[in-house]
């Protein structure tokens, strides 16, 4: 990330950086997969499908328990998950504005709603992202 020459220990953001472009996808992409939206007045949904939480907090756990005897690989081995884990969510945005794109491109209607509900998840998301 480029730093700006005003402030050094400002990051510039790339305005034209997509979660596509996180995953490494390129226009074609993959099938989405689609989400049903949170229910208003209720929690966020998951991140993750649960079975992917679910494998993600066992190789947590075993990178963890590794930590005694081998700190230094832990810590690499955490970096690996952590960054697994980053690039699996953006795949996951990445097929959502893949849908709606397809859904544009063959001159299909993508209603307001549908909008609405793709940005709501999308808040979601940056708002527990920086709620950390």
């Amino acid at each position: 990330m480029n730093q700006d020459p005003g402030n050094p220990d400002q990051p510039v953001l790339d305005e034209k950086l997509s979660t596509a472009d996180l995953a490494g996808r390129d226009s074609e992409g993959a099938q989405p997969r689609g989400r049903p939206p949170e229910p208003e007045g209720q929690q966020a949904e998951p991140l993750f499908p649960s079975t992917e939480a679910q494998d993600f907090r066992a190789r947590w756990d075993t990178i963890q328990a590794g930590f005694v005897d081998e700190p230094r690989r832990a810590v690499e081995a955490a970096d690996s998950l952590v960054a697994a884990a980053m690039k699996r969510l953006a795949e996951t945005f990445a097929d959502e504005r893949q849908s709606l794109e397809t859904q544009w491109d063959r001159g299909d209607d993508v209603s307001t709603e549908d909008l609405r509900l793709a940005l709501r998840r999308y808040r979601s998301f940056f708002g527990r992202l920086l709620s950390m």
